[in-house]
């Protein structure tokens, strides 16, 4: 199965949406399509062996449209591109100006009509029905011709959408118009109304030009997160070749280049430092705002900047490989992605203009059936035609959606789809992994015990044989006894017949002599007396720390306290989830006191301890089975299975990249608060789309029957299609507006 994302053209509503969706579902080898009328995006996925790129864009320019491939990063400085949409942007102002002029023109010269005031400063010869017959001509079938071709491509595949009502709405009064200006005494013979409506037809067309100019620009606006982001990438990179310092542009940087920063530049591209010390400004792509110390050895990420010191660096990533690159990526296809709650909305919208067209044919029948008065048949239709909206019910989520998510990401918070986003402020227990997430994820041994009067065995040589089978391990505890031994100068030797056993700890033969180390249940189950050391390891135990024990050829030799410290977020961050309503709990391979002291370090009341990495999505599971919606938050490549069955996946950014795949949100800096503001962020985006999911209903459940006139026969209220016009115009706006309020979000 393949992923593809295409950017679509010629769109107008959420039911041209609706159609481009069935239309590439319908292609063999597609799986599922999801397309995004905000971004104007169709996410895809399909099977690369029945269907093509090719084989898409000829379907969806089958219905009309066109489908062009998303460029991955820096998509925005793609002069194509960027000429096409000043180019789209010129032609709507154009047409905006024409028709808002002849607009104001045609209303002056019909105010007499409508009002019956003769004002002295309007000159007569504006009334003459010939002149707005012909002013009306430019706005009708130029300004206007957008309307039209759109409603021509949706009667072509047997569909309707928003340019079908515009073209029938202001059609109607366009050619009921002429037929009086050409024929008026067909009117005066039958004693009919013999007014026109020239200036409906004409500012019901500006003000949606007018809508669809403030909409496109509003709309423009939610993909703000997504240009900052490109921005950030350098345009050139300083790199070292064959001894000499050269300027090259950045697409020119190629893997293992050894590239130069100095203080205050921008570093171009991933890498691993190679020479130098220097802190670095990570806050553009981590929401960190203290910079990070970086030496030989540290990676780097392209796009920070370089605060102090000058170092050289290995290139390792580039393009569309870089850490900014995914980023981008991710953030678009989230903000490409449909939230579960769209559905309701999009089954609307299927039914929604054909049900609009009913009942505006049985506006006008009913009217003309009770009062024979034609004119108010055909004017109650036209505004039943124009004020309805498909768009503001098109655009109450995806609009929400791109904004919550590009702002998750100027916090440091990557959301990987709408549903994730949406699923978040459900949120009711949420279980947090000890190393590396609640603590800092680099342990220290702090202390090496032995058992005194064994022959032969000194603490050197128990360290060397330790230290020699840890380095063939990947837990962080390995690590930290390998580093402690470093620092004692101690070499370490060859291991044979190594063994990782999950959960226990690690064995190897050194020297002839089985080494295992491990936890103390392991211990047991081996076999060995550990006793002797009990007290100790309780000890170390009661202060927070990991007991790592040590046998050699099935006898205890030594204990190692480890401690792991707590990163300074994690105490605030759990009491700041447990305001938020959530129960907190901690889930650990570790040994039960251990976690215990750590529990209380941080205010976590519920524990599972000693969990083996297998066991951590059981763990998950039972939670669910208390019908509760679960969060994991993990960094390691054993928490991946708890992450992925948990509800919501919440991985560390600094963890491994399995963990992360296996996520739905990941917290770039590590920062637990980076929970907390996730979850505030989900539910004030999901606040937002239920805001703008009721003005786009009731806006259309409450104007469609006033435009039908449900209120003339009590009150005499009959709506001014003009009214109308502007009602539907800036219904989009309004949700577009109230969408961007969440660029004001910020974390408490």
């Amino acid at each position: 199965m393949d992923n593809l994302t295409v950017k679509l053209q010629g769109m107008s509503c959420a039911a041209c949406a609706s159609a481009v969706e069935e239309a590439i579902k319908s292609v063999p080898g597609v799986i599922e399509c999801s397309v995004n009328f905000g971004m104007e995006q169709a996410a895809i996925q399909y099977d690369a062996k029945a269907t093509n790129l090719e084989t898409i864009q000829a379907a969806v320019d089958d219905a009309g449209y066109k489908a062009l491939p998303l460029q991955e990063i820096a998509a925005e400085d793609d002069e194509i591109v960027a000429k096409s949409a000043r180019f789209e942007s010129q032609n709507l102002q154009r047409k905006l100006w024409t028709a808002g002029i002849i607009s104001i023109v045609l209303f002056l010269g019909a105010i007499p009509a409508m009002t019956g005031l003769h004002l002295p400063f309007i000159p007569a010869w504006l009334h003459n029905y010939w002149l707005q017959f012909f002013l009306t001509l430019p706005v009708q079938f130029w300004c206007g011709s957008s309307f039209y071709t759109g409603a021509w491509k949706s009667l072509k595949r047997r569909a309707a959408t928003m340019d079908t009502l515009i073209a029938l709405g202001t059609s109607a009064a366009f050619f009921y118009s002429a037929f009086v200006t050409f024929f008026p005494h067909l009117f005066a013979a039958r004693g009919l109304h013999s007014g026109v409506y020239y200036e409906v037809a004409a500012s019901v067309i500006a003000l949606i030009l007018l809508g669809k100019t403030l909409e496109k620009r509003a709309r423009g606006e939610t993909s703000e997160a997504i240009r900052k982001l490109m921005g950030l990438q350098a345009k050139t990179a300083r790199i070292v070749r064959e001894g000499q310092e050269l300027e090259v542009p950045i697409a020119q940087v190629a893997i293992n280049d050894i590239v130069q920063v100095r203080p205050g530049e921008q570093i171009p591209v991933d890498g691993e430092v190679i020479e130098g010390v220097s802190n670095i400004d990570e806050s553009m792509v981590t929401g960190e705002s203290l910079p990070v110390k970086k030496q030989v050895g540290d990676e780097v990420i392209g796009a920070t900047i370089n605060k102090t010191g000058s170092f050289k660096f290995r290139a390792t990533r580039i393009g569309k490989d870089t850490f900014l690159a995914q980023i981008v990526k991710m953030v678009q296809d989230a903000q490409g992605s449909k939230a579960p709650i769209q559905k309701l909305a999009d089954k609307i919208i299927r039914w929604f203009v054909p049900a609009v067209i009913a009942i505006a044919l049985a506006t006008f029948i009913i009217w003309f059936s009770l009062t024979g008065n034609l004119t108010l048949a055909i004017i109650t239709m036209v505004e039943v035609l124009i004020i309805a909206c498909p768009c503001a019910l098109g655009l109450a989520t995806p609009t929400a959606v791109m904004v919550g998510t590009g702002k998750g990401a100027e916090n440091g918070i990557l959301i990987k789809g709408a549903d994730s986003l949406e699923l978040a402020q459900k949120i009711q227990v949420i279980v947090l992994d000890k190393t590396g997430t609640l603590t800092q994820g680099k342990p220290t041994v702090t202390d090496f015990i032995t058992v005194k009067g064994t022959a032969d065995r000194n603490e050197l040589n128990l360290l060397q044989w330790a230290a020699s089978v840890e380095q063939n391990s990947e837990h962080p505890l390995g690590e930290a006894v390998v580093r402690y031994a470093r620092s004692q100068e101690v070499n370490l030797i060859d291991v044979a017949d190594f063994e990782a056993v999950a959960g226990s700890g690690v064995r190897g033969i050194v020297g002839g002599k089985q080494i295992a180390l491990g936890t103390l249940r392991w211990m047991q189950e081996l076999g060995c007396d550990t006793e002797y050391l009990e007290l100790r390891s309780r000890a170390f135990e009661a202060t927070s720390k990991t007991v790592v024990w040590m046998a050699v050829s099935g006898k205890i030799e030594a204990i190692l306290g480890i401690a792991d410290a707590l990163k300074p977020s994690s105490a605030a961050a759990v009491t700041a989830l447990k305001k938020l309503g959530l129960e907190v709990v901690m889930l650990t391979g570790d040994n039960r006191p251990t976690a215990e002291a750590i529990a209380r370090a941080v205010g976590i009341d519920r524990i599972f301890a000693e969990v083996k990495p297998d066991q951590k999505a059981d763990r998950i599971q039972a939670l669910q089975s208390e019908g509760k919606i679960v969060a994991m938050v993990g960094d390691g490549i054993n928490d991946a299975p708890a992450l992925a069955l948990a509800d919501i996946g919440i991985a560390i950014g600094t963890g491994t990249d399995v963990a992360i795949a296996a996520s739905d949100i990941t917290l770039i800096s590590g920062d637990l608060q980076g929970i907390v503001t996730a979850i505030q962020l989900s539910r004030s985006t999901m606040r937002n789309i239920r805001q703008n999911l009721f003005f786009a209903f009731i806006y259309n459940i409450a104007g469609i029957p006033i435009a039908a006139g449900i209120l003339y026969p009590f009150f005499g209220l009959l709506l001014n299609p003009i009214v109308a016009g502007a009602a539907m115009a800036f219904s989009s706006l309004s949700v577009v507006t109230n969408a961007l309020r969440l660029r004001n979000f910020q974390p408490k």
